[in-house]
Order: structure tokens, then sequence, then C-alpha cells
């Protein structure tokens, strides 16, 4: 046992030693260990940030462009049939989604006062009718007798006169009663083409009143197969749209499904709402399964243009105005943002020539034969700071519209 304690002192002494010494020489190993954290704060981790680039990620996949906008689905061809006579609603033969014919009668006004009209030019045509055959004997006598002597010529003037004026008044008489016979015939509202009763405006017993205009009576949809889309395109956007172009396009009846349809025509009249100017763009649309319906809002997608399998970057990666914010000369050596992509590839700086190709909203696509997978574009340094925008002096500043 005394052995033991003996072995185990010597032990205990170095450490009381040793840890003496510490104890004497606290504030010297102190200071010692931040001098050492400050010189690695300052030149260690200076030296690390020359390296720390903010990058973003180069890509291969699809790019689409597009234009955007919304419309209102409607037939192709829609007629609204209205009376040129007024009176009373007799009878409705046809109501809401009644499929007709053209020449299919549609509705009847109570004919009694135009038949009176009828009636009345007709009697007026009879009684012209008899003042003619009667100046016509008493023209034909009086130039009987004027040719033998029997009366003046101002007599036979006379009666010639009154023959020609009786002619006149019958071609008066049957003018009248042509139009009153015209009038009853509108009395029966006919079909003028083969379609779909899509709207009705008026019920048995109403009064139709044509004193100053037309009034609608129905709306008819001549072909609820083939539907229209009409949709205001803005200024800004104008331009990149053209006949034929792909359209897609969603309706809240059906949010799972997209349809199709083709751009028809740009109509050249424009309308300015809320000061920006907008143009209508008529988009054709099959409805043969006729699940599409007027009045329905279309949030349509115009495609102008689509690429495969490309390059492709964030936009805000060519925002850059110049290098020298974060690059030295010598890594610059002469290349500009515009030719020329910082490429950070393998941890290493590599100036890639390119061109821009297709741009969308998010994305723009480069074309460049030096890409290689796995390259990023850098786009900035940590801790680096920007300028006041107002002195254009900041590279982030810019970049297209979109």
């Amino acid at each position: 046992m005394k052995n033991n304690k003996n072995n185990n002192q010597p032990k205990v002494s170095i450490l009381k030693r040793v840890w003496g010494v510490v104890w004497r020489k606290k504030w010297w190993i102190l200071l010692g260990a931040v001098v050492v954290l400050g010189a690695w704060l300052i030149w260690g981790r200076n030296s690390d940030d020359k390296q720390e680039f903010i990058t973003l990620n180069i890509t291969r996949g699809d790019l689409r462009q597009v234009v955007t906008a919304t419309g209102e689905i409607m037939p192709v061809n829609t007629v609204n049939v209205g009376s040129q006579v007024s009176g009373t609603i007799d009878n409705l033969y046809v109501d809401f989604n009644s499929k007709v014919k053209k020449g299919d009668v549609l509705l009847t006004i109570e004919p009694s006062v135009l038949q009176a009209t009828v009636d009345e030019s007709k009697a007026s045509l009879d009684s012209a009718t008899s003042q003619l055959n009667f100046a016509k004997s008493e023209y034909n006598r009086n130039k009987m007798l004027y040719s033998e002597g029997f009366i003046s010529r101002a007599e036979m003037e006379q009666s010639q006169t009154q023959y020609e004026q009786a002619q006149q008044s019958v071609k008066r008489a049957q003018s009248t009663y042509d139009r009153a016979v015209t009038n009853l015939g509108y009395a029966t509202i006919v079909s003028p083409v083969d379609g779909t009763v899509i709207s009705r405006k008026v019920d048995v017993g109403q009064t139709v009143a044509a004193s100053f205009q037309t009034p609608d009576l129905f709306e008819i949809a001549e072909d609820l197969t083939k539907m229209q889309i009409e949709t205001a395109v803005s200024e800004a956007d104008i331009g990149v749209i053209k006949d034929g172009q792909a359209v897609t396009f969603t309706v809240d009846a059906y949010p799972t499904e997209t349809f199709d349809g083709v751009v028809r025509q740009i109509r050249l009249s424009p309308t300015t709402t809320s000061n920006v100017v907008v143009y209508t763009v008529v988009i054709d649309v099959d409805n043969t399964d006729l699940r599409l319906m007027p009045g329905m809002t279309a949030f349509v997608t115009i495609i102008i243009s689509e690429k495969e399998n490309v390059w492709r970057a964030a936009n805000s990666a060519f925002l850059i105005r110049s290098f020298d914010r974060f690059l030295s000369p010598e890594e610059i050596n002469g290349a500009t943002p515009v030719s020329h992509l910082a490429i950070l590839r393998d941890g290493q700086l590599v100036m890639v020539p390119y061109t821009k190709g297709l741009s969308t909203a998010t994305e723009t696509e480069i074309i460049s034969d030096e890409i290689q997978m796995g390259d990023k574009v850098i786009v900035g340094k940590t801790g680096m700071t920007s300028t006041n925008p107002s002195q254009g002096k900041n590279p982030m500043r810019g970049g297209p519209r979109m």
C-alpha cells in the first residue's frame, strides 16, 4: 500500500506545477489567443472571401415564351332578331336553347291593326283605279271629238292631264297597299339563319314599340360548335402576336382541363382603358362537344415561341452592368457582360462568350458552345456593397421589362 501511494505522488506534483505555470501566465496566454484569433479574422477570412462569389445555377431544359390575357367566349356569328312593326305579341313558338332553321316562325304580333291598314289601302287603290278608268275614257272621247273639230284643244289637253294624274294616283295607292301588305307580313317574325336561340327578351302579351328603333326580340347563335374568344392584349405585347399562333386556355367551369385555340385576327382598332392601350385579339375555338358556353371567361395563354433542351439561367443573371465591382482587371481580361458570362466552374473563374436567346418572364436562353453541366453564373461577391442607383453605377440595376 505504501509503494502505490508513493508512485502516485510524482504525477500529482507534476500536474500541480503545470497548473501553477498556467495560472501565473494566464494573461499572456489569453493575449496570445486573442492575437491568433484576430489574425485569422483579418487575413484568413479575407483570403477566403476572395472566392466567395454569389452565383446562379445554369440548367438545361425547355423554354416557352407566352403572352397571357383574359377574354370572353362567344359564338362566331350571333344574329339579333328584331321587329319592324309595333304591336302586341300574340304567340311565341321558341324559347331559350331552341334549335331553329332559317324561315322557322319565332313569334307573331297581333295583326288586327295591320290588317285594317291593308284593307284601307286596298280600298284607296280600288278608288284610284276607278278614277283612272274614268279619266282614260274621258281622254279617249275628247281626243276623238277634238280630231273632228267639236271641242277646243284646251278641253282635250285638260282631259289628258286628268288622265295622267289618275295614273299617278293609282301608282301611289298601289305603293301604299304594297307597304301595308309588307308590314302585315312583318307581324310574323321568322329566323334569318340556322342556329340556337341563346336569348329571348319578350313574352306573350308584351307590347313591341318600333317607332324609333328596332327592338331586339331574340339572339340567335348561328353555330355553337365554333366559338371565339375576344381577348384584350396591351400594346407592349401586341408586337409579338401573329395570326396562326397556338393558344391554350382554361375556364373556371373545368379547372383541371386545358383547351386549345388558334389566333385568327388582330383587330387594328385600339381601345384605351385606364390609360392603357389594348388591342382585340380574336381566337378561334373548336367546341364540337358543346361544353364551352357563351359568356364564359377564358384565361388565355398565347404561345409565342418554344425551345427544347437549351441552356438557361434566371433573368437576374444577365443584369450585371460591369465586372469591375467583384473581379480584378486580370480576371476580366477585356470581357464585357454583353458578350461574356463570368462562370464559376469547379471553384475556378472562367470567362465564357455567349449570346442571349429566347427570353421568358423568369429565364433566358444561353447560346454558347463552352457551357458545361454544373457551371454557375457569377453575379456578385459576398460583402459587396451596392452604390447609389441614381449614379448609374449599380451593376444589379436595369434589365428587360417582363
